[in-house]
């Protein structure tokens, strides 16, 4: 059958065509190209503009081989999962047996609204310790632990020294480790780098999901309010609970990006640790972290519902821990949906307790 004048119009003229080599033994060739084990075949030019263009999610990989054809295939993922460091899952899911102690004490320095002790009733009622059952457990591994209280909302430099003032009261000259939780870590950062106090001796400090880059949440929040609401909110707020309010101002990210981290460089003698943390499912409609964590997860990715990974990040990263929000991180986790979890059959994959007698180990294990 002669083909039409129309039919021949389509066909590209060899000029169009690129060579595509196809190496390997193919079973239906001749046996010339059996030997050569490579065909020369001829496909469409493509233009640069569309090489350019063409980007495609899936990056395939072909091998060909005497049994048979494999494809490999590559894919290409969200950028911000990246920065996740090391993922640790269930690594303190149980307490050890065994846990080294640290050289020197470990100091435990609590964040925004924080306190190390908090007596409701007198002695009708025990205490609530903002770490809860932490301190406890590090002592009964033989490990030297200092609490101390700052102001819950004052500004950094007022909970520095604060600070300061309470390890040097119980460390009298020793050198320390600081653990720190949250706001903890910049007012640690703050103490270390511009007070440097003549009685502190700071060996090593390691922040636990801390803003050193700032939160989109106080962004958020103060520029709702707006600046005149603001005022008068401060000030409601100083005359129900006496406290400063400084600290919300300076948890923006504009102010630790271009202010502090700027103006408080690391000291090149202490030794900085930092972990993050991130919900891997969305918050319960009874959490309170279920509207912030959207929120940061929109502007700032991967979060515990406070904090986001990439904000956690100072010093050396040691990891971020999977499906664990703001509070677990100091044990004051939701009873009743770890108890909800147990009984669908979702084993506990997070315990704090086993996390701050590992990060003890970890300080003894770097001569600490």
């Amino acid at each position: 059958m002669t083909p039409s004048r129309a039919s021949l119009a389509k066909i590209p003229s060899l000029s169009a065509l690129s060579p595509v080599t196809v190496s390997g033994p193919v079973s239906h060739l001749n046996s010339h190209h059996r030997r050569s084990s490579t065909l020369r075949v001829f496909a469409p030019r493509l233009r640069p503009s569309a090489r350019r263009t063409r980007t495609p999610t899936l990056i395939a990989s072909r091998k060909f081989s005497d049994s048979a054809r494999r494809c490999e295939v590559k894919e290409v993922g969200d950028a911000r999962i990246k920065g996740l460091g090391k993922e640790i899952k269930d690594t303190y899911a149980y307490v050890r047996d065994r846990y080294d102690a640290p050289k020197y004490p470990v100091v435990l320095a609590h964040g925004l609204l924080g306190f190390a002790e908090l007596k409701l009733a007198g002695s009708y009622l025990p205490p609530i310790h903002y770490w809860r059952g932490i301190k406890e457990a590090l002592c009964a591994q033989n490990i030297e632990v200092i609490t101390t209280s700052v102001p819950p909302s004052g500004s950094i430099a007022q909970r520095a020294a604060k600070l300061a003032e309470g390890i040097e009261a119980h460390a009298q000259g020793r050198s320390v480790n600081i653990v720190a939780h949250s706001m903890g870590g910049l007012d640690a950062r703050y103490m270390i780098s511009h007070l440097k106090p003549k009685g502190v001796d700071v060996k090593s400090l390691v922040t636990v999901a801390t803003p050193h880059h700032g939160s989109a949440v106080a962004d958020y929040i103060i520029k709702e309010i707006g600046p005149e609401n603001l005022s008068r909110l401060y000030n409601l707020w100083k005359r129900t609970t006496g406290w400063d309010h400084d600290a919300f101002d300076q948890l923006t990210r504009k102010y630790m990006i271009e202010q502090f981290n700027h103006s408080i460089p690391d000291d090149p003698v202490v030794r900085y640790f930092s972990y993050g943390a991130m919900l891997v499912e969305k918050p319960p409609l009874l959490s309170p972290f279920r509207v912030s964590h959207k929120l940061l997860n929109h502007l700032e990715g991967p979060n515990d519902g406070l904090v986001s990974v990439q904000s956690s990040q100072w010093g050396t990263y040691k990891g971020t821990l999977l499906g664990v929000n703001h509070l677990d991180l100091i044990n004051w986790s939701n009873r009743l949906r770890f108890a909800v979890r147990k009984w669908l059959g979702k084993r506990q994959s997070f315990n704090a307790i086993a996390f701050y007698l590992d990060i003890a180990d970890m300080l003894a294990k770097e001569g600490l």
